[in-house]
């Protein structure tokens, strides 16, 4: 690490605690933990929580019941709390770190509050079987948050049913194919028009739909082309599956225009709106004359990502795609509140049971606390944030920002280290592995790499001035070093658990051990 981090506090005569270095210095911890398998000594005991023994039916297949009880660590709670505590400590997380750099990904703050709602037994020990007069509570609350979701978004019913962003734009697609079915057109109608800067889910869903993929790319100003889509668009066409602001940060102010060639052409509009961070409580998809919607609960609305899942998807139709909702809807009838599985015209089940009812008692409970005037100033705040960072990144030397030169973004910009990399041979995703050495990282950008070396950061309304500059400062000192000591950024990370990872292992299956077992005989050879 170079003498700039490593200098010590500057101390004054009167000065009785020394001020903070210019960055702050930091080091991983660093332990050579075992995996628990290899931990416990036989006959060891912890206090827990004691189980109730559940007598297994004849409901459960022969071939699916173990023979024998399986071999399990025996350990003390001491060393059980010892070995996790030590894992956590060797990651960083958004209550570690200034996470700026997950772009796309909008992590938030979650209030930890929110989690107190979601530890009670009331909803920690739900069982998705129990008979629904005794889970009014959460249908009520289920029931509630599609209406407000359905009115920040302007449609006219939504679904909690998608586990997650990507199964929220499956089920839109899916409701695409089945609205067409139902008019006789589907074989007719088989392409799906995208664009490169939205999220890849859109093309890899109507792709695994069944539908053609058409692509469109931007113009020299970073707007999806319109004459492309003209061009595009015809009798074939299905849908435009669109993300609005695009992963670049910047919003096509001509959406409605493309909505409504679309619709010229007999097809529908699904607006992806996993970007909606910065645009809540400004504008809506169905005021663009969008079809259909789907929010990311888990960025959007500070949900945990929950390390891929589960998080919570919503999706958002118009009154004529109505009767292809997932099923069931949560309905109220005046007097319960109930599961409707009666759909005739439904695409059926997207995920099994209804969401993932931790994630939506969370979201609910952020709307809630916020209100619609907090929804609009989340917003404006996250924005504000963004054109904030992108002054200061900008200063940096050796990252641009491609694309609507000198115009604002939204809630985030996909940055580009091209000219850094032709003056150092330095990589972004070298600068990124580097910024974990000062207790932060960054995300370069989806594939592909339509913006040469891309670094994407997203700050959302949950940073400080503080932590905005902090997070400059520290890409400032990694783009010093990629000029002048090079070498220091290519052998990164330094101060982390681990050093560089070697990526051969991961590209080939025979390496790969996902069990214990699986461990012990590829790796350790017994």
């Amino acid at each position: 690490m170079s003498s700039h981090v490593n200098a010590g506090p500057v101390t004054t005569d009167d000065a009785r605690i020394a001020p903070k270095p210019p960055l702050r210095r930091f080091h991983q911890a660093r332990w050579d933990e075992p995996l628990i398998f290899e931990l416990g000594t036989p006959g060891a005991r912890g206090v827990g929580v004691p189980a109730p023994e559940v007598p297994l039916d004849d409901s459960l297949p022969g071939a699916l019941r173990r023979k024998d009880a399986p071999g399990l660590p025996e350990m003390s709670q001491l060393h059980v709390l010892r070995h996790y505590l030590r894992l956590s400590q060797e990651n960083l997380g958004v209550d570690l770190n200034i996470d700026v750099g997950q772009g796309t990904c909008t992590m938030k703050y979650s209030p930890k509050v929110n989690d107190r709602f979601v530890r009670d037994h009331r909803v920690s020990e739900l069982h998705p079987l129990q008979d629904q007069r005794t889970v009014q509570g959460v249908l009520e609350v289920m029931y509630h948050l599609e209406r407000m979701l359905a009115e920040i978004s302007g449609m006219d019913r939504v679904s909690l049913q998608p586990g997650a962003g990507s199964a929220a734009i499956y089920t839109n697609i899916a409701m695409i194919r089945a609205y067409f079915a139902a008019r006789g057109e589907l074989e007719q109608r088989d392409e799906v028009i995208t664009t490169i800067f939205s999220h890849p889910s859109n093309a890899a869903c109507a792709k695994t739909a069944g539908f053609k993929v058409i692509t469109l790319y931007p113009d020299a100003d970073g707007y999806p082309d319109i004459e492309a889509l003209k061009a595009a668009v015809g009798p074939r066409t299905a849908a435009l599956m669109i993300t609005n602001p695009e992963d670049t940060g910047i919003f096509n102010a001509r959406i409605a225009e493309f909505v409504d060639i679309v619709h010229e052409a007999g097809g529908l509009c699904a607006y992806d709106q996993a970007n909606a961070n910065g645009i809540l409580g400004i504008t809506r998809a169905r005021d663009a004359g969008f079809d259909l919607c789907h929010f990311n609960l888990h960025k959007t609305f500070s949900t945990p990502h929950a390390c891929g899942g589960p998080a919570a998807g919503a999706s958002g139709v118009s009154e004529k795609l109505v009767p292809f909702l997932p099923r069931p809807t949560v309905e109220f009838d005046g007097d319960r509140y109930h599961l409707d599985d009666d759909r005739a015209e439904s695409v059926g089940k997207i995920r099994p049971f209804y969401g993932v009812v931790p994630n939506l008692v969370r979201a609910y409970a952020w709307i809630m606390s916020l209100g619609a005037e907090g929804l609009r100033e989340v917003a404006e705040i996250a924005v504000l944030n963004n054109n904030y960072l992108m002054k200061r990144i900008l200063e940096i030397r050796g990252v641009s920002a491609p694309y609507a030169e000198g115009k604002r973004r939204i809630e985030q910009v996909r940055y580009s280290w091209e000219e850094l990399n032709r003056d150092t041979g330095v990589h972004s995703e070298e600068i990124g592995v580097r910024a974990a050495d000062f207790g932060t990282h960054y995300w370069t950008s989806h594939h592909p790499y339509l913006v040469p070396e891309p670094m994407t950061l997203e700050p959302t309304e949950s940073y400080s001035r503080q932590d905005l500059d902090e997070y400059a400062a520290i890409l400032a000192e990694v783009a010093r070093e990629a000029y002048e000591e090079p070498e220091t950024v290519r052998t990164a990370p330094h101060n982390g658990p681990i050093h560089q990872v070697r990526p051969a292992t991961l590209d080939d299956p025979e390496t790969w051990a996902v069990t214990w077992r699986a461990y012990r005989r590829k790796i350790l050879g017994r």
